[in-house]
């Protein structure tokens, strides 16, 4: 079994010490690293003054930096990079294919080009430049600016890039960011900060990033840094079980902003099925979805409700187009997409079962194991087991009208794929009342914009303080406050 080093980093300081042995997940690697409860009280940043060196920072100094550590994630010319990338292909659920091509995105994903566009849409570049004057009907004239906070990063490990993500986003809040990696992935993030210590040691970016791994649930670390002396934000993606229990830590002075756990699907018009070429072409878009990223993400399609119709005809429809998913799925190029790393035992005991209960109510298509499968119902309703649908497994569903798939969504639903265009302006504040979160283009459900919209929420200005400065008009009063009793 080979082992890595993954260091401890504060600020800074890279802390390689070896003091305890972790499994990474999949069992096919370990990693030793430094004990993190040891450093909780270097990590935590006490004195939130110690902040202003952010501030003397204008955007532009933000942009150019983040511009030229892009060019230092050249992925053929960064060793640590080119280590994380080794260790992930022992513990991530993605191929080596697929990772090569996240780690070879990383720079166009830091460069400020997107950047600034996300600093536009997802912020407003004037709050995070300086304060923002705005006059109120009442009078008051407001002075508004958005401030970095000193938060926990709780990273999932299903792409590298949501590290090169988390570290892009604390560099454009300015904030202080302490980033706990995950067990699947717990070098990437690691590797990005060492490349900013290489480039700039003494720059206030790199020096308001820290990066540790310990395991989730040591309450050595957690009781400690998780207090508002520390911290006032916790920004954390990851299972229920991880949420529930990080919300433990919650009270006053700590907000918790969770990219928690979601299930997405698809939704198909009948005009899907008016020809064979418009099927074909409509196949090779929702392999994508299903495909891409191996389905390790929550945006992938896992239960995909197709007006086919429910008669007999439309069953043979819907069948005669599980098996063009399959092959399109199978045709999706190796950096996109490949054979599962692990398969889920409990979903291929389910497969096994569909398959010895015959095809009078689920056709099963493909291999199963490694190679995934498309499960056709033979009625309008996903198998009972939709939750746990993984390793490019998808379910598709015959439905004859728009409100079953409607019914089915709920606040768990991210994303949902349609087909066609018409359909989704149709549905769309429907699925919204129901609780989805975006609405995308069939085949394009991996293609994040830089709207900073996720998760129905606005993770950046939520990363953000938003102070105000308020001025009275001259010679008014609040007409709010209890006027003194005469003497």
């Amino acid at each position: 079994m080979v082992e890595f080093r993954v260091p401890l980093i504060i600020r800074g300081k890279v802390i390689e010490d070896a003091d305890l042995e972790f499994g990474g997940r999949g069992g096919a690697a370990k990693f030793s690293s430094p004990d993190v409860g040891k450093h909780v009280g270097e990590l935590a940043l006490s004195n939130p003054s110690r902040m202003a060196d952010l501030y003397r920072l204008t955007l532009e100094e933000v942009f150019d930096y983040l511009d030229a550590l892009a060019d230092r994630l050249s992925f053929g010319q960064n060793p640590y990079l080119q280590e994380a990338y080794e260790l992930s292909c022992r513990t991530s659920g993605l191929g080596p294919d697929i990772l090569q091509y996240y780690y070879r995105m990383m720079p166009k994903q830091m460069a400020s080009e997107g950047m600034r566009e996300i600093a536009r849409h997802a912020v407003g570049t004037e709050y995070l430049e300086g304060w923002v004057e705005t006059k109120l009907d009442s009078g008051i004239t407001a002075n508004i600016r958005a401030f970095g906070a000193r938060t926990v990063h709780v990273v999932a490990g299903n792409t590298p890039s949501v590290s090169t993500l988390t570290i892009a986003r604390n560099c454009l809040t300015r904030g202080d960011a302490i980033i706990k990696t995950p067990s699947n992935d717990p070098l990437t993030a690691a590797a990005v900060a060492r490349t900013m210590i290489d480039m700039a040691p003494d720059h206030p970016l790199t020096r308001h990033i820290s990066v540790g791994y310990w395991k989730g649930g040591d309450t050595t670390v957690e009781e400690a840094l998780y207090q508002p002396k520390n911290i006032e934000k916790i920004v954390a993606w990851g299972g229920m079980a991880s949420i529930k229990h990080i919300s433990k830590y919650i009270q006053p002075g700590i907000e918790l902003v969770t990219l928690d756990p979601k299930l997405s699907s698809t939704i198909i018009g009948e005009e899907a099925f008016v020809d064979e070429p418009t099927m074909l072409k409509v196949a090779a878009a929702l392999a994508r979805d299903v495909g891409g990223m191996n389905q390790e993400g929550c945006v992938n399609a896992r239960v995909v409700y197709a007006q086919s119709g429910t008669d007999k005809k439309g069953i043979e429809r819907l069948n005669r187009f599980g098996q063009m998913v399959w092959d399109a799925v199978q045709a999706l190029p190796s950096h996109v997409s490949g054979p599962a790393q692990r398969v889920d035992e409990e979903l291929q005991e389910e497969i096994q079962a569909l398959r010895l209960n015959g095809e009078d109510w689920h056709k099963v298509i493909g291999s199963g194991g490694k190679a995934g499968a498309v499960i056709v119902s033979q009625m309008d309703e996903p198998v009972d087991f939709a939750r746990i649908l993984a390793n490019r497994v998808v379910n598709l569903v015959p439905i004859d009208d728009m409100d079953t798939p409607v019914g089915a969504v709920n606040t768990y639903t991210q994303t949902i794929g349609i087909y066609p265009e018409s359909l989704k302006v149709e549905l769309r504040d429907r699925l919204a009342l129901q609780g989805t979160q975006r609405l995308v283009t069939l085949g394009h459900c991996l293609g994040m914009g830089n709207h900073g919209i996720q998760d129905a929420i606005e993770p950046l200005r939520r990363m953000c303080r938003w102070i105000v400065e308020e001025r009275a008009a001259p010679g008014t009063e609040d007409v709010r406050a209890p006027a003194l009793a005469a003497e």
